[in-house]
């Protein structure tokens, strides 16, 4: 099976399977920072879509962060693997100081990466959901039900590697899911890349701005005021 080089690379390959959405004034692509960026940068600039973020926060097991009981985005959104929670003995207590303690972080990145331009409307809109892949489904679950509330009239959910299982169910949750490779066994998102060192809030910066000025050279406007 073959391994992405690295994210925008990944990028490339996954546009080639959203053309049907190139160049249509109802879509918008929305990254899941900051792993998802590089990704999906590449994937708006290809279909010649806008791109902004969509910021969600995994909840770590303690003492093994990496492996996620759930995860929260905002308007309040948060979602638990159940059976993780009661597997590890996890208190309520528990999860609502982790969900505290990432709060915090993401209302940091919500700044960081946004500054003063609002989030984009997307009611009625076909919204594209981009991670760099998919393990566990926890943040990308998060994303889902947050976006969900804010009335959008399609969403599709687009990585360049996932495992099977996870990419089968969130089938039901959503009106597409491109899952560009499956691999058997799948272990971790990591595996799939050569390259799978850590985005830096710069580099999601700096994507996300030159993402704003394509998007408004095109449609011959200017950025608007504290436009990151």
């Amino acid at each position: 099976m073959m391994r992405f080089r690295d994210r925008r690379q990944a990028g490339h390959v996954l546009a080639a399977y959203l053309q049907w959405y190139a160049r249509r004034p109802d879509v918008l692509v929305l990254a899941l920072p900051r792993g998802g960026v590089p990704v999906a940068y590449e994937v708006a600039r290809a279909l010649d879509v806008p791109l902004d973020v969509f910021v969600v926060r995994k909840l770590g097991l303690p003492g093994h962060e990496e492996y996620a009981v759930g995860a929260i985005a905002r308007g309040g959104v948060r979602v638990l693997n159940e059976q993780a929670v009661r597997a590890f003995g996890l208190t309520r207590g528990e999860l609502d100081a982790i969900a505290a303690a990432e709060q915090r972080e993401l209302e940091r990145r919500e700044q960081r990466y946004r500054g003063d331009r609002p989030f984009p409307s997307v009611a009625g809109k076909t919204v594209i959901l981009v991670d760099d892949g998919l393990a566990t489904g926890a943040s990308m679950r998060a994303a889902i039900a947050a976006l969900r509330a804010l009335g959008p009239a399609r969403i599709v959910v687009a990585v360049p590697t996932g495992a099977a299982e996870t990419c089968a169910e969130l089938r039901a949750e959503v009106d597409e899911v491109v899952c560009a490779m499956t691999p058997e066994p799948f272990q971790a998102v990591g595996l799939w890349y050569e390259d799978f060192g850590q985005t830096t809030d710069e580099e999601v910066r700096d994507l996300l701005d030159r993402a704003a000025h394509a998007t408004h050279a095109t449609h011959g406007s200017s950025p608007p005021r504290g436009a990151v």
